[in-house]
């Protein structure tokens, strides 16, 4: 099964087809796999860190000194060594995060939707269709926003360009998860003018975009000096929220409504779309964490915990109104406070692997079955179409 604390070592342990090879790995980190009962962490594998070391001022460009690149200068922002020079790698895992990548490829026309259409006409309560509307409105614009950030906040500030190859491929599949949300709300017959406009008009739904362009947007900009320390600390705030938050729990947490549908033989088209998105926002939550990490320690980070603690609880309070709206009716096996209390115990999952505070001690595990409802299955045949004869689907190990 997929790992979802440290995705990349469902990958490191399984056997690979002979035509993809991976470079040798320097140093790698091995985290647990996560049980609902324990949530113990280890530490960081000396090797692969280096001592925090003093920040200093980025170049305008790359260094034009004929000397070679040395892995040991490389730094994940401000750095000076040359840019366009992939190896040696300082990061090997940010790599292996791009190739394993690159074994999940598929496009949502490889899924079939007939049923989906059948279900949404003839089985679907109203107070279903409700959530099924409107957790479509609400993930349409935020991969979008996703996208940009990668894009336009985040790559371009990486001055190691095995990191930015990842952020590159992430950028991609932000586009394609859009896709492939616009394909279910295309295949289902729905209202696309009004399905996409939903987040402007409803205020629960509004009220978690505002926030994230809040904490995103003082980012999306090319001219940030990075050694700059309010600057640094600004950025690297923003990049907890969009790897922790943003794809962490929000993405995490809203599918799990669709998913509660799919248990039930309901929608079960979308909700595997659905499935391959989370298989692609689980890597995305743990490179963005693993880098917010790397930029801490090499930059000597201090960030007050109170300012953290705060961006918890309107990451919070915001889902709380979304929940409540989505979820205003109840529907079977799934209800508002069930999805409120995921959120608080995935939020205490991601503060972990970020070396944080739990925001929300105590918190409980509502959906039990979230973790194992959300990995695909090798050996299903889905519809009986060329999904199962994928020669990058069949490097995946499902469970």
């Amino acid at each position: 099964m997929l790992n979802w604390e440290d995705p990349i070592a469902t990958f490191r342990n399984e056997s690979r087809p002979a035509e993809v090879t991976s470079p040798p790995v320097v140093a790698t980190e091995e985290t647990p796999v996560f049980h609902e009962a324990t949530q113990d962490v280890q530490p960081e594998t000396p090797a692969e860190v280096p001592s925090a070391t003093p920040p200093r001022a980025p170049l305008a460009a790359p260094s034009s000194s004929t000397e070679p690149v040395r892995a040991e200068d490389k730094r994940v922002i401000n750095g000076l060594t040359d840019i366009n020079q992939l190896a040696p790698f300082k990061y090997p895992w940010a790599w292996e995060f791009f190739l394993n990548a690159n074994r999940n490829h598929w496009t949502p026309l490889d899924i079939n939707m007939s049923r989906d259409v059948q279900d949404y006409q003839y089985k679907l309560t109203v107070e279903e269709k409700h959530v099924y509307e409107n957790v479509l409105s609400y993930l349409t614009t935020s991969d979008i926003l996703a996208m940009r950030n990668v894009g336009l906040a985040v790559m371009e500030k990486m001055t190691a360009p095995e990191l930015q190859i990842y952020q590159a491929r992430q950028v991609y599949e932000e586009a394609l998860h859009t896709w492939t949300y616009q394909h279910c709300i295309e295949s289902i017959g729905l209202d696309q003018g009004e399905i996409y406009n939903r987040y402007r008009v409803v205020p629960e739904i509004n009220a978690k975009i505002q926030l994230a362009n809040a904490r995103l947007n003082s980012v999306l900009r090319s001219d940030i000096d990075l050694s700059d320390r309010d600057e640094l600390e600004n950025f690297v705030m923003s990049y907890i929220f969009f790897a922790g938050i943003f794809e962490g729990c929000w993405f995490y947490n809203g599918f799990s409504p669709i998913f509660a549908l799919q248990r039930r033989g309901l929608m079960t088209g979308t909700a595997e779309q659905l499935q391959y998105i989370m298989r692609d926002e689980v890597l995305h939550c743990a490179f963005g964490i693993r880098v917010v990490r790397q930029i801490i320690r090499e930059e000597d980070v201090k960030l007050d915990t109170r300012t953290v603690q705060a961006m918890w609880e309107e990451a919070e309070a915001a889902e709380q109104g979304y929940a409540r709206y989505i979820l205003r009716d109840p529907i079977l096996g799934y209800k508002a406070d069930d999805h409120i209390e995921q959120f608080r115990f995935i939020a205490n999952r991601r503060a972990k692997q970020l070396h944080l505070a739990e925001p929300f001690p105590g918190a409980k595990n509502a959906l039990g079955w979230l973790d194992e409802q959300a990995n695909l299955r090798k050996e299903k045949n889905f519809f009986e179409t060329r999904v199962t004869e994928y020669q990058t689907g069949g490097a995946l190990k499902w469970e």
